[in-house]
């Protein structure tokens, strides 16, 4: 009986086995690494977001200057003097974080923007080449722990993508 059950065994694996799939492998960190349209999209951020920074950065300057300057003459200020620094230092401390916060948030959300049109780019190009080479399926390099390099198309998608920009 257990003769039998090996029997039928290997032969419902066989067709199995004769059916192999075509598998490949992409780095989607390497791949968005090394894409030129990377450059273009921290450029274009870099523009919009130029002088919200330029302000933030101004300000972070300005509270550097009041806190030497309290270091400084702090001896020599009068109590009022005093307070008044303080008060000018808390108050744009508190516009400080306010208006930094705010910068990063709509930076990070640009930048998820434009990182998932860029996404979409990749998915095509992947599909694409999967498609010319007949691959049955494409994996994510972090979810397999041994491939041969010929099944990695990381470089190809890189390269369909630099050509399409």
């Amino acid at each position: 009986m257990v003769n039998r059950a090996l029997i039928t065994l290997a032969l419902f694996a066989t067709p199995m086995l004769a059916q192999a799939e075509k598998l490949a492998v992409v780095d989607m960190g390497e791949v968005f690494e090394q894409l030129p349209q990377r450059e273009q999209i921290s450029k274009s951020l870099k523009a919009e977001f130029g002088d919200r920074v330029a302000e933030v950065q101004k300000m972070q300057e300005e509270m550097r200057s009041l806190v030497e300057k309290q270091q400084r003459d702090g001896a020599l200020m009068s109590d009022t003097q005093k307070t008044e620094l303080v008060r000018k230092m808390e108050s744009l401390k508190s516009e400080f974080q306010l208006k930094g916060k705010a910068l990063d948030e709509d930076m990070r959300r640009r930048q998820g923007e434009e990182q998932n049109k860029l996404l979409v780019q990749v998915q095509k190009a992947i599909n694409t080449i999967a498609g010319k080479e007949k691959y049955d399926m494409v994996l994510q390099r972090g979810a397999v722990i041994f491939v041969k390099p010929e099944a990695d198309i990381s470089s190809k998608v890189v390269e369909a993508l630099s050509k399409g920009k």
